[in-house]
């Protein structure tokens, strides 16, 4: 008895969705990486204090704060660095919707997924 082959179109509809969601995963997470070394190094410009002793435990946990801030801020779609990344990268690759002017776009719904 031959076994049933998924049709082609199915087939390679899935390996294009999981390219997407790594792409759509990776931009944010390069925006995070962005914001956080935005943010940090103005967290440590206005936080330090004249005179005052730098306490490292402390600059831990700010530090962590400001990675949790910047992660949460680019998975809810940040400065809009990773949606103009995973827009370029995924037209690049021919997942694109196409617009009516010729210039391809990613969806808002593709575009904000991933994290």
């Amino acid at each position: 008895m031959a076994a049933l082959a998924p049709s082609s179109a199915a087939a390679s509809a899935a390996p294009a969705e999981a390219y997407a969601a790594r792409v759509i995963h990776a931009a944010h997470q390069f925006e995070a990486v962005l914001l956080n070394s935005l943010l940090g190094s103005l967290e440590h410009s206005f936080s330090a204090l004249p005179g005052k002793k730098p306490d490292s435990i402390a600059e831990n946990y700010h530090a962590m704060g400001m990675q949790a801030l910047a992660s949460t801020l680019a998975a809810r779609g940040g400065v809009g660095i990773a949606k103009m990344i995973a827009h370029n990268l995924l037209r690049t690759k021919g997942q694109g919707q196409e617009a009516p002017a010729g210039q391809t776009k990613v969806s808002a719904g593709d575009a904000d997924k991933g994290s």
